[in-house]
């Protein structure tokens, strides 16, 4: 809260009007919109990597917007800078939220793996998201551009999918290292079909020669019973709140799937 007050201080944003997003569903950001006029980087800079700290470390709910700006570094225009400046209004209006957790002894965890299909309208990259959740709250999120261009959702699901299982594997052995492995398979939740699909079938076919051999290794880790795959309906997905922008009372269900209640 103390380090949310003092960057919205800073930024000038402390008497501007909250809003209940960081980020617009009707705004659409890109490298050169030739309308915006360019602003001094310096400062957008700065903004941005007050928000990185945050987003990394507690406030999962900024780090899809977060992300999007952080492409604009090198010449960002006045429309990324009212971007920049939203996510500071939204953390104005949102400075007592926190992750909390229950406290519960059910030591399970459960994941969330999304994508937004082409969602990035410079180079059509989509936009790989998942959430680690454990006692009711995130433990590990990501919000990443994915490095290639899917040429289909279901392909932007699945490589979405490969960076959820290694986020999962790298905490199911943390875990381990101290002192609380876990016995069952970790569920990762997905809504795809195709999907999930193409990470049971080990058979090779036409929709799937051409995704990189590198993530296939979803399949070995479903059959060593490291994960197991489940269906999901999208307006239950958690991971969609770090994929895109999202409507306020869809964004605001599944920030509190994520643990983000009020901190007294």
């Amino acid at each position: 809260r103390q380090y949310i007050n003092k960057i919205v201080v800073k930024f000038g944003q402390a008497e501007a009007k909250t809003v209940a997003t960081p980020a617009d569903v009707n705004v659409k950001l890109i490298k050169e919109d030739r309308v915006s006029k360019l602003v001094d980087p310096t400062q957008y800079q700065s903004i941005i990597g007050s928000l990185l700290y945050l987003a990394v470390a507690t406030r999962p709910d900024i780090a899809y917007a977060v992300g999007v700006l952080s492409k604009f570094c090198a010449k960002p225009s006045e429309a990324h800078l009212t971007a920049a400046k939203r996510v500071l209004r939204y953390l104005k209006g949102t400075e007592n939220l926190g992750l909390k957790y229950d406290g519960s002894t059910d030591e399970s965890l459960t994941v969330y793996s999304d994508a937004d299909w082409a969602g990035d309208l410079d180079d059509r990259h989509s936009t790989s998201g998942n959430a680690l959740i454990m006692a009711s709250g995130a433990v590990s999120w990501l919000s990443k551009k994915q490095p290639t261009v899917a040429l289909s959702t279901a392909e932007a699901e699945y490589v979405a999918l490969s960076f959820a299982t290694q986020e999962t594997i790298w905490l199911r052995q943390l875990l381990g290292d101290i002192g609380q492995p876990l016995a069952e398979a970790t569920v990762i939740y997905e809504d795809n079909q195709a999907a999930i699909s193409i990470a049971k079938n080990p058979v090779s076919h036409a929709r799937t020669k051409h995704i990189d051999t590198r993530y296939h290794f979803i399949r070995e880790e479903l059959q060593s019973g490291v994960i197991a795959l489940e269906y999901v309906p999208t307006s239950e997905m958690v991971a969609d709140i770090l994929t895109k922008p999202l409507s306020k009372s869809q964004f605001v269900k599944l920030r509190y799937a994520l643990g983000l209640e009020l901190i007294v």
